[in-house]
């Protein structure tokens, strides 16, 4: 396992939080919260790769999410380039979803 540096702790949470302003235009919830964020890498020089999934396959934002959260993560002044991959496995369930995420959606 290697050794995240207080930096790259610090960077991802910015990342994080720039994530939380990201939605599902159908689910009230942020992206980060409904569990749609598998990985942040941080790679030398503050290149952000970001491994991602969506509810589903036929999800009507699919052309669009993966690109506007990859616009919004390159804007960042601490960034130096981004990149989104949208990947299928493991599938996304409900589970995945913060404590926060099913409280909004009154999933308990």
């Amino acid at each position: 396992m290697t050794e995240v540096s207080k930096d790259e702790l610090v960077l991802k949470m910015e990342v994080v939080k720039v994530l939380q302003t990201c939605f599902d235009p159908e689910i009230p919830v942020n992206i980060y919260d409904l569990g749609l964020i598998y990985d942040i890498e941080i790679h030398p020089e503050n290149k952000i790769k970001i491994l991602m999934t969506l509810t589903s396959p036929a999800c009507p934002v699919a052309g669009t999410l993966p690109g506007e959260i990859e616009t919004r993560v390159k804007a960042m002044t601490s960034v130096s380039d981004a990149e989104v991959e949208v990947v299928w496995e493991p599938p996304w369930n409900p589970e995945m979803m913060s404590e926060a995420a099913k409280l909004e959606l009154n999933m308990f």
